[in-house]
């Protein structure tokens, strides 16, 4: 039997933790998960897992040379671009094949009331000067753009607390990790009496939830838009992404950058 391909993901996101399940206990593939550390306390992942950054895309070539790395997936979140294109790199420069798991963004639907921002900070600006109950779900390292709109009362959604100062002065924080439910997101919305919510267009399901609830209520969406991702081959999901390793099984081991 041959030696198992060694595969690194890089991860953080729902389908890399579904590809970690698909391979965990698949022979052919010694898998391992890279995460950011972003999480303070991450799920627990069924394959071996390392927690930090490589140093750019020079470390992680070298990181991928010293580990005899032969397949590289990129699962990191859709607006993680600075990680994907450090990833594109490093496949390069290691002769690494790397594929790009990238789920498909959301689309507006009818009954929905979406305008576009192309930075938070853009968001920040366009909500205006009357004061509005602002729903932000769209992680904690976006919330400093808010400071330049103090004049609402933010409602934010993290799974950690944030680690800057900068913060705008009206802010509460809810610490919760998705999925989450239509019905109780409705409740939510209602209950904080929001006037508009603030998202990434994430994409996928966990959090889809207070989209439909927007919807059902009537209120708008600023929705900040995907930026450019640097990709590999572009896979949809877990299971197209095990389709590719796969058809790298039988590729010669010198052509994997081993």
């Amino acid at each position: 039997m041959s030696m198992p391909l060694r595969v690194l993901i890089l991860g953080g996101t729902t389908e890399a933790s579904a590809l970690a399940r698909l391979l965990a206990d698949d022979p052919r593939f010694a898998a391992t998960l890279s995460l950011a550390g972003r999480t303070a306390a991450p799920s627990r992942q069924p394959l071996p897992t390392r927690i930090g950054g490589f140093g750019g895309a020079d470390g992680l070539a070298r990181f991928l040379r010293d580990e005899r790395i032969e397949l590289l997936i990129d699962a990191t979140h859709p607006y993680a671009a600075q990680i994907s294109a450090n990833a594109v790199a490093a496949s390069h420069a290691a002769a690494v094949p790397l594929a790009s798991l990238l789920r498909p963004a959301w689309s507006i639907q009818p009954g929905d009331q979406w305008q576009t921002a192309r930075t938070a900070r853009e968001a920040a600006e366009t909500l205006g000067p009357i004061p509005q109950r602002v729903f932000l779900s769209l992680g904690r390292q976006e919330l400093h753009a808010f400071v330049a709109a103090p004049q609402h009362h933010y409602l934010a959604r993290v799974i950690d607390p944030p680690d800057t100062a900068a913060l705008p002065p009206d802010l509460r924080l809810l610490q919760a990790r998705g999925p989450f439910d239509r019905d109780a997101e409705v409740r939510l919305l209602c209950d904080e009496r929001i006037d508009i919510l603030v998202s990434k267009n994430a994409g996928g399901a966990a959090t889809y939830a207070k989209i439909e609830a927007a919807r059902e209520l009537g209120l708008p969406v600023m929705m900040i838009a995907r930026p450019d991702k640097p990709a590999g081959d572009v896979v949809a999901d877990a299971e197209h992404a095990l389709a590719w390793l796969e058809s790298h099984l039988h590729a010669p081991r010198s052509r994997r950058g081993v």
